[in-house]
Order: structure tokens, then C-alpha cells, then sequence
């Protein structure tokens, strides 16, 4: 009897506690239900908001609005109110970005995002009319053909700095906190060239302007011609990022793959947890393990940032010059319907050792400012005899020939010229010394050690 009582009570027990978890369970359900329904409700009283706004515009404006160009800009602000790379993309804006990712498309050449509703430039693309006009990294453009475009979005600052081939452009720039003052651009076509090289004093030179399509084929490329002219004598490479601002992400990553034998290059998080992404190289460094630099600028954005990331946490590279600009995040090209798009923020970027670019950018191992070094043959070569006024064993061709060689430069000097440039030169050149040395030191070590061992055998003998 007593033993059917405590079975009883067991069981009441535990039917007990099952009825206590049951009802929280269902408390908690009720809870999280009603905190969706007041979401909702609070979704849908914005929603009618929206509407009597649309109605009211519609009514009572002082000018009639055709309904697509309310809703298209309400959208834009939507996007654009998240971050300054989240946009709206009409049909046409969608079109002319993907032929800027071909290399081919028209404008002024420069780079722009917003920075408290302003336009700033992240950098100016090399040989375009802005670059060439003296647009910088940084500035803000506040005005366009006399007029104030505070308060505009991107794509209507884009619109209006776009227009016909050679037709005239005046804007006007805020530079370091001083005065504005007025700059003159002639648009143009704008075709990019990607890559470009040359050799200083047996180190290869590379400059990618930005991460188009073809970005990884071309520096192939030079590598190539570089390493046939140069055979043995090629030292070291220096991959110029300056003002670069970005582009394709598998681009990136094949020009960081082209240098790495394994590891990680960058890795993606999104909202969620799980919405991890991690890309690795996989083997074969074509330049075969020869020392590199790379050079970034405060113009160094997006796709530059996961090139310079990854090789400097990979020790494959020294990172020279200034902090990069700092845009760590993935935007994603949404098609809509109506040929439109939207670009969407959906992740971070973060290099191999698990650090974010956003609003970071990258610190280089070695700060060099920018600067340039005004370099002439004429003072260079005062400071010998055979440049004196009337020298011995001087024939007088021979001057004239120093003479006009004084009034031009080659490219490799203008090179020169350049303060980070030839920091950077000289600390390839210094590698590849120390390492020579150190070579010559090691193989006459192992000769000494060698005729020491057979000498040691041969009296053992």
C-alpha cells in the first residue's frame, strides 16, 4: 500500500513539473508572439504613415511628381540612411556600373562616397581628367557649377558630375579644413588601365589603379616581362596600392593568391553567426619568394585593404606608406525588378588574423609620408669634374649631349622623385644586400666546415 502511495506521488510530482514547464513554455510563446504582433502593428502604423505622406505629395505639392520618382527616392533614402555604401540603383546607374567593372566608362575618374552629407572623395583614378586636374584622397566636393550640393545623395552628386564627353565642369572643393576654391574638369571617357610597371634599378615596379576584371591577367603579365628582362638580377617587387579605391573582390583575392603559397586571405562575417565566409590560397608565389612591398595611402580602399591585410599578416610583404581609408565591408549587388538594383551592406571584411578593416583601414609596419624629392641631373652631376665648365678630356659633343639630358627626366627618375618610392626602393635593395651577404657567409661557413671535416678524417685515418 505504502509503495502504491509513493508511485502515486512520484508520478503527481513529475506531471507536476511537466505542467509548471509547459506553462512558461507557453507564457513565454504568448510573450514572444505578442512583442511580433506590437512589431507588426508598429510595422504597419509606419506603413500608413507612408501612405498619407505619398497621398499628401500627391495632392497637394506644388508640382505634380510622377509616382515612380517618389517611391524610387523614397527607397534611395531607406538605403542610403544604414551606411554610405548602401544605395539605390536605377536601371541606368545599375547599367554604367557594370561597365566601370569591365574598365571602361565616363566621367571625371574619381571615387566618391558620402561622409556627413558630404561627398568625399576616396581617391582620383591615375591619368584621368581629375587626377590630372589635382583632385586629391580626401577632399570634399561641396559645390557643382556654382551650386550647393549639401544634402544630395550619391547617386544625385554622381548624376551631376556626369555629362557629356568634353563638356566643361566646375567644382568646388573643401581641402583640409580651408577655404573652398574652384576646380576647372573637362569630361571624358574613362578608360582604365589597370596595371602598370617598370623597373628601378632591378626591382619591379607595379602600380594597380583599381581591381577591374582584368587586374590578375595584367599583373601576371608584367610580372612576366619583368622577370624576362631582369633574369637573376630581379631583387624585389614593390605593388603600388595609393589611391587605389577597390573594386571586384575575386580580383583582390587572385592578386593576393598570386603572392602566397597557403593560409587564409580574408574572411566575411554577416548578421548571423553562421553567415561565415573564409578564402584560402592555394600554392604558388610568382615571385618565388623574392622580398615586396607594398605601398597604401589614405586612397587604399575596400579590395586594396584585403591585398595589403593579407600579405602583411602573412609576413609576405612590408606594408609602407600611411593608413589606408578604412571601408571593411561587403556590398552586395541585388538585382530588382524593373532592371534596378540595390547595393547592400551584408558583411565585414576582416584580415587573416581576425581584425576588421571598417573604419580601421590598414597601419602600415613602416609610416612614410608623401613627398616629393625634386630631382634634377643638373645638380646631380655638379658635384663631379666632368660636369665643370671647361673639364679636361671633355669633348664638346659630349656636353651638349649632358645638356639636354639636364631639361628632361626618364620615367624611372620621376619615379625617384617620389619619397615612398624610394624608401621603398631602398629597402628592397637593402634585403636583397643582406641577404646576398648573408648567402656568401653561410656557403664559405659549410666550405670551412667541409675542408675541416675531410682534414679531421684523413689524420683519423
Amino acid at each position: 500500500m505504502n509503495k502504491n502511495i509513493s508511485i502515486y506521488y512520484y508520478i503527481n510530482y513529475k506531471m507536476n513539473i511537466f505542467l509548471v514547464f509547459f506553462l512558461v513554455f507557453n507564457i513565454c510563446m504568448i510573450e514572444h508572439n505578442l512583442a511580433r504582433a506590437e512589431n507588426r502593428q508598429e510595422t504597419y502604423k509606419q506603413l500608413n504613415l507612408f501612405g498619407d505622406v505619398f497621398q499628401r505629395v500627391q495632392e497637394q505639392y506644388v508640382e505634380k511628381v510622377p509616382d515612380k520618382k517618389l517611391i524610387e527616392a523614397a527607397i534611395s533614402g531607406m538605403l542610403q540612411s544604414l551606411d554610405p555604401h548602401s544605395s539605390y540603383l536605377s536601371s541606368e546607374s545599375y547599367k554604367d556600373m557594370q561597365v566601370k567593372t569591365k574598365g571602361k566608362f565616363g566621367g571625371l575618374g574619381i571615387e566618391i562616397t558620402m561622409e556627413d552629407g558630404l561627398v568625399k572623395v576616396v581617391s582620383p583614378i591615375d591619368d584621368t581628367p581629375a587626377a590630372k586636374a589635382g583632385m586629391k584622397s580626401g577632399d570634399f566636393i561641396v559645390g557643382i557649377n556654382g551650386e550647393s550640393i549639401r544634402g544630395l545623395s550619391i547617386n544625385d552628386a554622381v548624376s551631376q558630375l556626369r555629362g557629356p564627353v568634353g563638356s566643361k565642369i566646375i567644382i568646388t572643393v573643401i581641402r583640409d579644413k580651408k577655404d573652398p576654391f574652384e576646380i576647372e574638369i573637362i569630361r571624358d571617357v574613362i578608360k582604365i588601365r589597370s596595371v602598370r610597371h617598370n623597373i628601378i634599378k632591378n626591382i619591379g615596379y607595379i602600380r594597380l589603379t583599381t581591381f577591374s576584371d582584368t587586374t590578375t591577367s595584367g599583373l601576371e603579365k608584367s610580372v612576366d616581362k619583368i622577370k624576362e628582362e631582369l633574369g637573376d638580377k630581379f631583387e624585389g617587387l614593390i605593388l603600388d596600392l595609393r589611391n587605389n579605391p577597390g573594386g571586384l573582390l575575386n580580383q583582390s583575392i587572385s592578386v593576393t593568391d598570386s603572392f602566397l603559397n597557403q593560409g587564409e586571405i580574408v574572411s566575411t562575417q554577416g548578421r548571423k553567426d553562421d553567415d561565415t565566409s573564409r578564402v584560402f590560397a592555394k600554392k604558388g608565389d610568382i615571385i618565388n619568394g623574392r622580398p615586396m612591398i607594398v605601398l597604401i595611402n589614405s586612397g587604399s580602399a575596400s579590395a586594396s585593404e584585403i591585398v595589403a591585410g593579407a600579405l602583411k599578416d602573412h609576413s609576405r610583404a612590408i606594408i609602407l606608406g600611411t593608413r589606408s581609408f578604412g571601408k571593411g565591408s561587403v556590398q552586395s549587388i541585388i538585382p530588382l525588378a524593373g532592371n534596378g538594383a540595390m547595393r547592400l551592406t551584408t558583411a565585414r571584411y576582416y584580415t587573416p588574423s581576425g581584425l576588421s578593416i571598417q573604419a580601421k583601414g590598414i597601419e602600415p609596419d613602416i609610416i612614410v609620408e608623401a613627398g616629393i624629392t625634386e630631382l634634377t641631373k643638373e645638380i646631380a652631376e655638379n658635384r663631379r669634374e666632368e660636369n665643370l665648365r671647361g673639364a679636361l678630356d671633355k669633348k664638346e659633343q659630349e656636353r651638349k649631349k649632358d645638356s639636354a639630358d639636364r631639361e628632361k627626366l626618364t620615367p624611372v627618375e620621376k619615379l625617384l622623385q617620389d619619397n615612398q618610392i624610394s624608401r621603398a626602393v631602398d629597402l628592397i635593395r637593402g634585403i636583397s644586400l643582406f641577404s646576398k651577404s648573408n648567402k656568401v657567409t653561410s656557403s664559405a661557413i659549410r666550405k670551412k666546415t667541409s675542408t675541416l671535416f675531410k682534414q679531421s678524417s684523413s689524420v683519423s685515418n
